[in-house]
């Protein structure tokens, strides 16, 4: 048969201006303790890899030129003693009456808190800082294993630059009955602020993991970007509940990947309603044979928010389930950008994957971008799809409005509906009510 011949197809695109470059130096690598060796190839790393560009696909929808890079200093020590303190809401439990350990991440310090029972079980959680004196030979085994600063510019930045970091341990069999807590609180106007999770759970165990960034809403423009690194052990299970609240002024990127091994189960939520700019990679990697994967996204954007999400469902070993649903809601002028792709590799066959994601636009100017994508490699498997973008329906507002509920109200109660679904697959309460709140902050702003 003939090759049929190569056509190719341009597309205009939007005029390139260059990033301003960061101002950021080998000096400022940290140094100190066993790390040294994976920052300073980190650093190389960064500096070798070119900025993203507009005709590189996973950013051909985010626009990178209004970011302040030349402007931008890492916090010194003790730099958040004379900055906003982090709010006491921020610190209550949201996935039960008490935690099982508690780290705040500042700018330019930390703090540590864990029940003494279950350092006594062998668990570690603690922040990077502590890890390198305490657990320099676990820390330096885990980082990078997972998220490797090839990945992107940005996770390469941060892979070098993170002090703030936390690393959760938990041994073969141990399971962790009270749920574990972390805040990473970036207040400051022209601050970078980096961090570096490190999740693992040994065969067996289990874990419920609540992190959530935020920061305040007036300060100058800022940046963070993190890496998150999730590795779910043979017939281990693993709650992880990620909250992004940053100020409206944080361009915010992070590259996060979790690889769960046989029979093992991650049930992974991400809800995003802050950031000027947000860029995330998101990757569940199913590695081994039964492994189950579920994630479910919340975001809803207003003003100018520009919210891009790239997911990836690597399906590479037999028998593995991945359910994602990720939901988003939209107003005045701001965009969302979500992407995904299930990949089933050559011989993983019996693989049972589904990929969603429902926008509703609520203003005439918000947009939003739904690309799912499918690529199978073996011929035994169920992968399904879909993705929609509508408009409020006028039908359940009419009805609302005739039952005498006024406008607003109306549309409050619709938009909460559209959102149960994603609801009803978070099973913490306290979640739930965050998320509840941040949709009613947004239709009344």
């Amino acid at each position: 048969m003939q090759e049929k011949p190569k056509i190719v197809i341009s597309r205009g695109r939007r005029a390139q201006t260059a990033v301003k470059e960061f101002n950021f130096t080998q000096a400022d690598v940290p140094s100190a303790n066993g790390l040294a060796p994976f920052r300073g190839a980190a650093w190389e790393t960064f500096q070798k890899t070119a900025f993203p560009a507009a005709t590189d696909e996973p950013w051909r929808r985010t626009d990178l030129r209004g970011l302040p890079a030349s402007e931008l200093r890492i916090p010194q020590a003790g730099a958040f003693e004379d900055l906003p303190a982090i709010p006491d809401y921020l610190l209550n439990p949201l996935t039960g009456e008490q935690h099982g350990g508690q780290i705040t991440l500042l700018p330019g310090g930390s703090k540590v808190d864990l029940d003494e029972a279950l350092a006594a079980k062998g668990v570690v959680f603690t922040d990077f800082r502590t890890a390198e004196k305490e657990h320099s030979d676990l820390l330096k085994k885990l980082i990078g294993q997972v998220v490797k600063p090839e990945d992107g510019k940005f996770s390469a930045l941060a892979s070098a630059l993170s002090e703030n970091g936390v690393l959760l341990y938990v041994p073969k069999g141990v399971h962790v009955d009270y749920p574990l807590h972390s805040v990473l609180w970036g207040p400051g106007a022209d601050l970078a602020h980096f961090s570096h999770l490190i999740v693992h759970l040994e065969e067996g165990a289990s874990a419920t993991y609540v992190h959530e960034a935020a920061s305040p809403d007036d300060d100058g423009a800022s940046m963070h970007a993190g890496v998150v690194e999730i590795y779910v052990g043979k017939n281990a299970n693993l709650r992880f509940v990620e909250l992004q609240s940053w100020g409206r002024q944080v361009w915010n990127f992070s590259h996060e990947r979790a690889k769960v091994d046989a029979d093992a189960n991650l049930d992974w939520i991400f809800g995003a309603v802050g950031s000027h700019l947000t860029k995330n990679f998101s990757d569940l990697d199913l590695v081994g044979e039964g492994a189950q994967g579920r994630m479910s996204g919340f975001y809803f954007t207003d003003g100018v928010q520009h919210l891009d999400h790239d997911t990836q469902q690597n399906h590479f070993a037999p028998r593995c389930t991945s359910d994602l649903l990720f939901k988003g809601a939209l107003r005045g002028k701001s965009r969302s950008v979500w992407q995904g792709m299930i990949y089933v590799a050559p011989g993983a066959q019996k693989t049972d994957g589904y990929q969603a994601n429902r926008n509703l636009v609520l203003d005439d100017q918000a947009r939003a971008d739904s690309i799912p994508g499918l690529e199978i490699l073996a011929d035994d498997v169920r992968c399904t799809h879909g993705a929609t973008v509508g408009k409020l329906e006028q039908e359940p507002l009419f009805y609302l409005k005739s039952r005498g509920i006024p406008q607003k109200e109306a549309e409050r109660l619709v938009v909460e509906g559209f959102f149960d679904p994603i609801m009803q697959r978070i099973p913490f309460e306290g979640v739930r009510e965050r998320f509840q709140q941040a949709i009613e902050a947004k239709l009344t702003a």
